[in-house]
């Protein structure tokens, strides 16, 4: 009967720990969870390493906020093998095959089956596309599906 107990009380433990940890992190009830936040970054790093492939090789361009909310993700992405820099909005005059090199993501939704994230890449002047990708989470983290092309320059 002690055993039994116990077990119970552990498991009524555990279950506490695990909605303090995933409770939003102020007040506001629409604040993202840590686990939200963990999701967007690892949706991110997917991306970035998969589709992209980004790497120690092949570095990525400055990342711009994407969307019409201008999100942009604060992750640490040295762990994947690369960094972004911030992208900084042109002089006047500047070499627009240098200044329009970027790439942007925006907020990734989530539903049953995974996520959805839109992606765009600029190479310079009329050298960019858009990209509407889907993501997968499975054991071994977030895997990219398919990634239609939503607008090309």
């Amino acid at each position: 009967m002690r055993v039994a107990n116990l077990i119970a009380l552990g498991a009524s433990a555990l279950l506490a720990c695990a909605c303090v940890a995933t409770s939003p992190t102020s007040d506001s009830p629409s604040a993202p969870t840590a686990k939200a936040l963990s999701n967007d970054c690892a949706v991110v790093a997917a991306l970035a390493k998969e589709h992209y492939k980004f790497g120690p090789d092949n570095a990525p361009p400055p990342l711009k906020p994407g969307g019409d909310e201008g999100w942009t993700p604060r992750c640490d992405f040295g762990a994947h093998g690369f960094t972004f820099t911030d992208y900084v909005q042109p002089m006047p005059g500047a070499d627009p095959r240098q200044s329009l090199k970027w790439v942007a993501f925006q907020k990734p939704a989530y539903d049953g089956t995974g996520a959805v994230m839109l992606t765009e890449i600029m190479h310079g002047p009329l050298a960019g596309i858009g990209y509407d990708c889907g993501l997968h989470s499975g054991f071994a983290g977030w895997t990219v599906g398919e990634c239609k092309t939503s607008w090309v320059s």
